[in-house]
C-alpha cells in the first residue's frame, strides 16, 4: 500500500454484526476489517442484523467507530422487484452516517447495497462479492424440503438474476473465488480474485494421528444438512471408524438417524474454542458442498488448524489450496478415500504453511485490495 492510502478513511457496510466470526460469511468480514485496520485504515463499519446488536470490544479495538442497524421486516418486500435479502437491509439513518465522512464505501455482499437505490452517493464504491446470489438461493430452493421455504427461496434467486447486474456500478469488484470471479467478469471488466481473509497467521503443530472423522456445519442451513445426512450413509459402511458431527444446532436431525450407529456421535458445539480442541483431535475433516460456491470458509480452518481435508470439487477452486486436500465426489470415493487416510500419518504441517504464506496471508491481501482501491 502506497503512503497516500495510508491512514485514510473507510466506510464499510456488512450485511451482518461480524462478531463473534462464527459462520462463513463474516469470518472474512472480521478478519478484512481487521487486517485492513493493521495497514492503517480508519474504518467507519455499518452493520445491518436481526440479532447481533453488541459491539464487541474486539470491533472497537480495529474501527473508528461502529453503526448498528436493525433489519427492516416489512412484510411488503416479498412484493419488491428487489431481493428480500437487500430490501430488508436498509435505514435512513445510514445516509446520514455516511455522509458524515467523506471517504469510499466498501460494500460486503451485494445484500448490503439497497442503498444504491435509495440516495446518490458520490463515493468511490467497491463490492466484496461473497456469492452468486442467484446460485446460492436456486441450490437453497433446491436443498430445502419445507415448501413455502423452497417457494421463498426460489423466488429470491430469480430477482437476484437480475439485480446482479449492479456489479457494474462499482469502482472494483473482489471476489473471493475463481469461480466468481470469472462470473463477475461477464458483467464488469473491474474485478479481482482476493482469497478468503480467516484469522490464522500460522498452522497448529499436531501429532500425526487424530482420533476421528469431522464434519462441522450450520444444520439450519439446507445445504449441510444434506452434506451430513450424505456423510451418515458414508459412515455406515465404515462402521470401525467415528464420525463427529458438530454444530451449535441440528441435534435432534441427526440424533434420529444416527440410532443405533456406534460409530457416530453428535456433538452440541459451544463456541471456537470447542471447534479449535475438535480440530485438534480429528484425523480427517470431512466436507462437502452441493452448491458450487467457490472456497469455503470453514475448509480454510480446518487446514489450518487440523490434519487431512477430505473434501468435494464444490469446496474449493483455488489450485493452490486444493493440493492440500484429498478430493471425492461420490459416496464410493468417499469411502474409499477414509479407509485409506484413518492409516495415514499426517505429515504435511510444513508444506502448508510453506504454501499458505503467500496465497492466503491477511495482510498481504489486505495491501492487494489496498493497491487496488488505489487504482481505481
Amino acid at each position: 500500500m502506497s503512503k497516500s492510502m495510508k491512514g485514510k478513511p473507510l466506510h464499510i457496510i456488512s450485511f451482518d454484526n461480524p462478531f463473534p466470526p462464527d459462520y462463513g460469511g463474516v469470518i472474512d468480514v472480521f478478519f478484512k476489517v481487521k487486517a485492513l485496520h493493521g495497514i492503517g485504515f480508519t474504518i467507519y463499519l455499518h452493520c445491518f442484523t436481526e440479532d447481533r446488536i453488541e459491539v464487541s470490544e474486539e470491533l472497537r479495538k480495529c474501527t473508528e467507530q461502529v453503526f448498528i442497524y436493525k433489519k427492516d421486516k416489512n412484510p411488503f418486500f416479498l412484493l419488491s422487484k428487489f431481493p428480500i435479502p437487500v430490501v430488508c437491509r436498509f435505514r435512513a439513518q445510514l445516509i446520514s452516517n455516511l455522509a458524515k465522512v467523506d471517504a469510499p464505501i466498501f460494500f460486503e455482499g451485494l445484500q448490503s447495497t439497497m442503498i444504491l437505490h435509495k440516495a446518490s452517493l458520490h463515493n468511490k464504491k467497491f463490492l466484496r462479492l461473497h456469492n452468486i446470489e442467484s446460485n446460492f438461493y436456486a441450490g437453497m430452493s433446491k436443498s430445502e424440503t419445507n415448501l413455502i421455504k423452497k417457494m421463498l427461496y426460489h423466488f429470491t434467486a430469480k430477482k437476484f438474476v437480475y439485480y446482479e447486474k449492479t456489479l457494474r456500478d462499482f469502482d472494483h469488484v473482489f471476489t473471493l473465488s475463481h469461480y466468481e470471479n470469472e462470473f463477475a467478469k461477464t458483467l464488469t471488466d473491474k474485478v479481482s480474485y482476493v482469497p478468503v481473509f480467516h484469522g490464522n497467521e500460522k498452522n497448529q503443530p499436531l501429532s500425526e494421528y487424530g482420533e476421528f472423522a469431522l464434519y462441522h456445519g450450520d444444520l439450519r442451513l439446507a445445504d449441510n444438512k444434506k452434506a451430513a445426512k450424505f456423510l451418515i450413509e458414508v459412515f455406515k459402511e465404515i462402521p470401525d471408524y467415528k464420525l463427529v458431527i458438530a454444530s451449535s444446532n441440528g441435534r435432534k436431525l441427526i440424533e434420529n438417524r444416527i440410532k443405533n450407529l456406534r460409530n457416530i456421535e453428535f456433538v452440541e458445539l459451544e463456541n471456537g474454542a470447542h471447534l479449535d480442541k475438535l480440530f485438534s483431535k480429528a484425523h480427517v475433516n470431512v466436507m462437502l458442498s452441493f452448491q458450487k460456491s467457490g472456497t469455503k470458509l470453514k475448509l480454510i480452518n480446518a487446514l489450518f488448524k487440523s490434519r487431512f481435508c477430505l473434501v468435494n470439487a464444490n469446496m474449493i477452486d483455488d489450485v493452490d489450496v486444493l493440493k492440500f486436500c484429498e478430493l471425492a465426489n461420490s459416496k464410493k470415493d468417499f469411502i474409499a478415500k477414509i479407509n485409506s487416510l484413518k492409516k495415514r500419518p499426517f505429515l504435511d504441517s510444513d508444506q502448508r504453511a510453506l504454501g499458505f504464506a503467500n496465497v492466503l496471508s491477511d495482510s498481504k491481501n489486505a495491501k492487494l485490495i489496498a493497491d487496488l482501491m488505489e487504482k481505481a
